[in-house]
């Protein structure tokens, strides 16, 4: 058996039993996640993202642990735009925050799956046609430059190609009816908001992963590698999401951080044949760069508000 057979093998195992004990045994059922639990489960996926990490580096060697710790750095600074969308998402369908858990935790599975296939399909295209370097390259740079200038998301789910398809062949209930996703009303199957709140955050993080599969792809295209990253970042977010929630007008500056991280990645897609920028300095940048937008959002958050 080889050895990124049994890192496979790690990996699965990991990912299992935390996700059965995260999902479905420790918030099993609807509550609110305040403060504490969410900073908990924060630090309970970056330490084992980390742990996961050393074992590639005792593995797999250096090169590999760099790749995925950059690969997962770019996956968590990226999933702080989810997060503004997120939240725009939940106050649309004015989803109360106890309920907010259930529709995160079936995102995350339809994440993992979609993530899956956009990675195969990545890579591959990659492989066959050499110019979509150069086609991803400049996907993420207009990201990049629309995050940073194109001001404000909106969240029009009424304009989702998705909701009106449901809302086509379903009728939809107008009040929630707990953390249910469907009832039945005269023996007939119905939808609630909770379902097209889902239908809004899945489509969401389709888009999202258009950005960041390519993202990774400029750091490799080891699938193990790109997808356990992504993983661990994605399987961290929902308790990410909560953490973030409480204190997200302190980051005003995070975006644009993550904006000129967007845009460094794809300029090294496009200069991938002309120049090969080292893996160990394109960390540097990204972590300096998401640390100065800390730094700076945080110190001009406690200044006093100016007109």
């Amino acid at each position: 058996m080889s050895t990124q057979t049994i890192m496979w093998l790690a990996f699965g195992a990991v990912i299992t039993a935390m996700f059965v004990l995260d999902l479905f045994v420790f918030n099993r059922k609807s509550h609110e996640i305040r403060f504490r639990e969410a900073l908990t489960w924060t630090l309970v996926w970056v330490g084992l993202a980390m742990a996961f990490n050393a074992g590639v580096w005792y593995y797999l060697g250096k090169a590999k642990a760099l790749e995925f710790l950059t690969g997962y750095i770019i996956e968590e600074s990226l999933s702080v735009d989810n997060l503004f969308v997120f939240i725009m998402i939940f106050s649309y369908f004015r989803v109360p925050r106890a309920h907010q858990p259930r529709v995160l935790k079936w995102g995350i599975i339809g994440a993992l799956v979609m993530r899956g296939i956009f990675i195969i399909l990545g890579i591959e295209l990659i492989e066959r046609f050499h110019w979509m370097v150069y086609l991803f390259g400049a996907i993420l740079i207009y990201t990049g430059i629309k995050m940073a200038f194109g001001g404000d998301e909106k969240v029009e789910p009424e304009k989702n190609p998705l909701v009106r398809l449901v809302r086509r062949f379903m009728p939809i209930t107008k009040r929630m009816a707990g953390d249910r996703f469907f009832i039945k009303r005269r023996g007939i199957l119905a939808a609630t908001p909770l379902f097209l709140t889902l239908i809004v955050v899945e489509s969401s993080d389709l888009i999202f992963a258009v950005d960041s599969i390519p993202a990774v792809l400029a750091v490799t295209r080891d699938p193990f590698i790109v997808y356990s990253s992504n993983v661990f970042a994605i399987m961290g977010l929902r308790s990410l999401y909560y953490l973030l929630a409480h204190v997200m007008e302190m980051f005003a500056y995070l975006k644009l951080g993550v904006s000129c991280i967007l845009a460094f990645v794809g300029a090294k897609m496009l200069l991938v044949d002309v120049v090969e920028i080292p893996l160990l300095f394109s960390l540097g940048v990204i972590i300096g760069t998401l640390t100065i937008s800390i730094l700076v959002s945080v110190i001009l958050a406690k200044r006093p508000h100016r007109r």
